[in-house]
């Protein structure tokens, strides 16, 4: 057995937490104008891989391995770019596993880097496919393709119970002990929705008088890890009824509270963590003997990228285009290609479908990979990825007034091959809104390898 009170371990393994080897807690004196409700924070970053889904990962290969889903040298697939797919990273490191994560290439360039240092696959998916920020649609997709390989077993965070049933084996009984029984309120933020489900099914098993709150992002919000109202579409295991209240944070205050978490409690919370504590303080008030607890899902390092966007002040000096550093050029040629986004430069789907019919059908050119074009395409659509679309190249009309419509996946990469073909004189071109993905959605016809 491990022997807690020493911290001393045979593998990293008998590090997880659990009711005997908790993560700690911290009381918060400053950030909180309170005179009797206790405020604490629950710092997850002393999980043994940096966060609170440390928990989560190592429960679902737990379960896994007793319902006999996984075995020796098991390739797992999750559609991950945070902190599960470092967790699982790293335990599959440790059981002789190996982990391929699908993800989209505008996730954090630390998040993807730090996946491929920890041992896992990445596969980066174009941009287009993961539309919504922390909501790898796209990822989702392919790793679910992947899952039904019969050499790939996919744990799915979203909807595996395993998931909420690792914080009612450790988070739940862990608070319930830490507070001698006193908590009167759980808070976590929404992600999987894992952590507040599970923790409050065990808190208030025990009192069900205790109150639960579940704080979410604003829409289009730039909190990594979390999701917003609409984006929890995607998992399972959110369950609003259990909780009693939910309660949105914009950005601007999740982002400033972990400012002065850091340097007024000297503690290293990252954004989500500020973020479940400003949606506690919109709906805890000052009372005796009131005694709450808030997850802090991680620290602060793994976010760089996202406090020099929201601080700019903070941005430490780099040359052009050097180590994430904005590069002149591309900001012009992003500014290109929104500018070149218009009602006169684009086309819905009715609108394709109206050309089709007419005389003088368009030209459909998917200007998507190879692999990507095989996977799912327009029905009748050529492909011609962005490189191939050359002066050159066999495959263009020679005819430059010829109807053309580019299309990629969701219409961001179509414009750039709007552009490219204008500029070798094609005249009557334009971009295809909503891709593929948007055509079928609406019943277009496609097809599939």
């Amino acid at each position: 057995m491990a022997n807690h009170s020493t911290r001393v371990y045979k593998n990293v393994i008998e590090m997880l937490s659990g009711e005997e080897n908790p993560t700690p807690m911290i009381q918060l004196n400053r950030v909180v104008d309170f005179e009797q409700t206790k405020i604490f924070s629950k710092l997850e970053w002393y999980n043994p891989f940096g966060a609170v889904k440390d928990r989560v990962a190592a429960n679902m290969i737990r379960d896994a391995k007793e319902k006999g889903l996984i075995g020796e040298g098991q390739k797992l697939v999750e559609p991950t770019s945070g902190n599960t797919g470092m967790g699982l990273a790293m335990l599959s490191n440790a059981f002789g596993y190996s982990l391929h994560t699908p993800l989209s290439n505008q996730i954090p360039a630390e998040k993807r880097a730090m996946l491929r240092f920890f041992g896992a696959n990445v596969e980066e998916l174009e941009d287009s496919l993961c539309p919504a920020p922390w909501a790898p649609e796209g990822a989702i997709a392919r790793a679910m393709e992947l899952s039904e390989q019969p050499d790939f077993h996919m744990l799915n965070q979203y909807k595996n119970e395993a998931n909420f049933e690792a914080h009612i084996r450790t988070t739940g009984p862990e608070i319930w002990r830490q507070t001698e029984g006193k908590v009167t309120h759980f808070v976590a933020g929404l992600g999987t929705c894992g952590t507040i489900t599970g923790t409050s099914r065990f808190l208030k098993s025990k009192n069900p008088s205790i109150k639960s709150i579940a704080v979410h992002p604003q829409p289009g919000h730039n909190i990594p890890g979390v999701r917003s109202l609409v984006q929890l579409e995607q998992t399972e295991l959110f369950k609003p009824d259990e909780y009693d209240h939910i309660v949105e944070v914009n950005d601007r205050d999740a982002f400033e509270m972990c400012l002065r978490l850091n340097r007024e409690e000297s503690i290293i919370a990252g954004p989500s963590s500020a973020m479940a504590l400003v949606g506690a303080l919109k709906v805890i008030q000052d009372e005796p003997d009131a005694v709450v607890v808030i997850i802090f899902p991680d620290n602060a390092f793994k976010y760089v990228s996202s406090f020099e966007t929201v601080f700019p002040e903070f941005r430490a000096s780099r040359g052009p285009g050097e180590g994430g550093a904005p590069d002149p050029k591309a900001v012009q040629m992003k500014a290109l290609i929104e500018n070149a986004r218009s009602p006169h430069t684009t086309l819905e789907k009715g609108d394709l479908e109206r050309a089709q019919a007419g005389t003088k059908a368009p030209l459909l050119i998917d200007v998507r990979s190879d692999e990507v074009y095989r996977r799912q395409h327009i029905r009748g659509a050529i492909n011609l990825p962005l490189e191939a679309l050359t002066a050159d190249s066999a495959h263009l009309p020679a005819d430059r007034d010829t109807p053309i419509v580019t299309v990629c996946n969701r219409g961001n990469m179509s414009i750039t091959g709007m552009l490219i073909l204008n500029s070798l004189g094609y005249t009557q071109v334009r971009s295809l809104n909503g891709g593929t993905i948007g055509w079928a959605d609406q019943g277009g016809e496609v097809d599939e390898d």
